[in-house]
């Protein structure tokens, strides 16, 4: 009994995770100026609760986080966006 209590057996097995390789689109893409009027490419970067996803998920370089924030405030301000949903995508 003691020798199968420091084997661990698992019913199903592990789950690996392999990371994708982020990488910022707007660099892949050559796009230079995020568009705030376009809400729905701005939406690819905000959740379902309208919160602006950090550059650690997206994949984001720093220069166009900040354009990607400026953006989503200006639309937000707009009516484009909303400030807050229950439901966005």
């Amino acid at each position: 009994m003691a020798e199968n209590s420091s084997e661990i057996r698992y019913l199903t097995p592990i789950n690996i995770e392999i990371k994708k390789e982020k990488y910022c689109r707007f660099l892949k893409s050559g796009i230079k100026y995020v568009d705030y009027k376009d809400p729905d490419f701005l939406l690819k970067f905000v959740n379902d609760q309208g919160r602006i996803l950090p550059r650690r998920i997206t994949g984001t370089s720093v220069k166009f986080q900040r354009k990607v924030s400026q953006a989503v405030k200006r639309a937000r301000h707009l009516a484009l966006l909303p400030y807050v949903a229950d439901q966005l995508k």
